[in-house]
């Protein structure tokens, strides 16, 4: 039998240093995945205690750059518990920084501890073409990525800047990261990141998209389209959703300048070649699915999603300010999506987020724009320098993507009567959203230049 760390197995997949064998077990730079959630939930559950024993103060500069080293043997010592796992060193970077995060998004330790140690973490299936290994927690609040080394090491130089728009501007679309961590075993570093969670798997996704903006290729794969759960692209959009998805007036309002301030940040920080997650729930396929199926009224295939501790973790929360419509909506009904509309009058849920935003733009990302522009439209493909790539991203977003709703409350009263919605529930942005039938069509000035 194969040690955990340092495994020797004929690989059937390869993707980058993911690989799954023919029994379907995977394993990163050798190590198998049960291996890294050991040690994953071993170290962080020493490191976030250990830390909660030592009084808070204010993050100083020097607290991005601390890196704290424990050994766990196999046999335990005076600090570390045994475990059945091959020896193996956890690195907490910037712990005192992370924990100002976690605290600003209202994470208390012992929630953190409970989601990422409590139970075992799910593996997700389909984790894309970075070769990378995706966790979620069993409660569906937080995301564990592995990450590069330039990766990691980029975030740790983002920290200081990451901490001041945080402080500024907590409401944001941008990644939250609540740790980075380190694995050292059998000879290899394993960088991890925690971050908060996008797509919650208590909420089915009728449709999920990857959308930078770019045409260059930039449609999902045949072998993408046979995945059960693909991840479609930008030409994808454009063919399928021609006439964007329809906000009411006051959540589009918010959105675009949740998103542009968010770009703006970005490209301060010479970011590229990020992405919109958008995962589409599809409200009214769902209800036609479950009188199909002659289930009552609210069954199906959801499961109550348990509210989330961390504040603005929400594809909602993310992009309004202060009291809004959401104190007035139910959070069942809504599960913490942005309600939409589709082109056919179908209610959606919409939940979303930036990301993949860990690529700065060195020379490797100028060389590739250089011969791609060479062979393609330079405008097209989706390398390009921080600004460009911010405004078109923007603007592909603002203008293609979602839509803002013309209807007033005047307008759809009766509609929504005669369609049978209790009034008495919903919050008047709400009601622009649910029956728009008219799409605005509007340039918007980006301000970037």
């Amino acid at each position: 039998m194969p040690s955990p760390f340092g495994v020797g197995l004929a690989h059937e997949k390869k993707i980058g240093h993911r690989r799954v064998d023919a029994s379907g077990e995977t394993t990163y730079k050798k190590t198998t995945s049960s291996a890294l959630q050991g040690a994953i939930q071993l170290g962080i559950g020493y490191t976030v205690g250990n830390l909660s024993s030592k009084p808070e103060r204010d993050v100083l500069m020097q607290d991005f750059y601390v890196v704290e080293s424990i050994f766990f043997p196999s046999e335990g010592s005076n600090l570390t518990p045994a475990h059945h796992y091959p020896d193996f060193r956890f690195k907490t970077y910037a712990p005192v920084a992370f924990r100002y995060f976690r605290e600003l998004f209202g994470i208390r330790p012992d929630d953190y501890l409970y989601s990422l140690c409590n139970e075992p973490l799910i593996e997700l299936t389909n984790p894309g073409a970075s070769g990378s290994i995706f966790y979620v927690t069993r409660d569906d609040e937080f995301i564990i990525k592995t990450v590069q080394h330039k990766e990691a090491e980029f975030l740790q130089k983002l920290l200081p800047g990451y901490y001041m728009n945080l402080n500024q501007n907590p409401r944001t679309l941008l990644p939250k990261f609540f740790g980075l961590y380190c694995v050292q075993c059998g000879g290899k570093n394993i960088r991890l990141v925690v971050m908060n969670n996008i797509l919650p798997r208590s909420v089915r996704m009728h449709t999920k998209f990857d959308l930078k903006g770019s045409t260059y290729k930039r449609r999902a794969s045949k072998k993408e389209r046979e995945k059960s759960k693909p991840t479609f692209k930008d030409l994808d959009f454009l063919s399928d959703v021609p006439e964007g998805l329809t906000l009411d007036q006051d959540t589009y309002s918010a959105l675009v300048k949740t998103l542009q301030r968010d770009c703006l940040v970005l490209e301060s920080f010479k970011i590229m070649d990020y992405s919109l997650l958008l995962g589409i729930h599809n409200k009214t396929q769902a209800e036609r699915e479950r009188q199909s199926q002659g289930s009552p009224a609210g069954g199906g295939d959801e499961k109550k999603r348990a509210a989330q501790r961390a504040l603005y973790s929400t594809a909602m929360e993310s992009i309004q300010g202060g009291s809004t419509c959401r104190d007035t909506l139910d959070h069942d009904d809504t599960m913490g999506g942005i309600p939409a509309v589709g082109s056919k009058g179908e209610r959606l849920l919409l939940f979303i987020g930036i990301i993949d935003i860990l690529q700065s733009y060195r020379m490797i990302k100028k060389l590739e724009h250089s011969w791609k522009s060479l062979i393609h439209d330079g405008d097209t493909v989706s390398v390009h320098r921080p600004g460009f790539y911010a405004e078109r991203f923007y603007k592909f977003c603002s203008t293609t993507v979602f839509r803002k709703s013309c209807c007033e409350f005047t307008t759809v009263h009766d509609e929504l009567v005669s369609a049978g919605f209790p009034l008495v529930t919903l919050c008047f942005s709400e009601l622009g959203t649910l029956l728009a039938s008219i799409v605005c069509s509007r340039e918007l000035h980006f301000p970037f230049n």
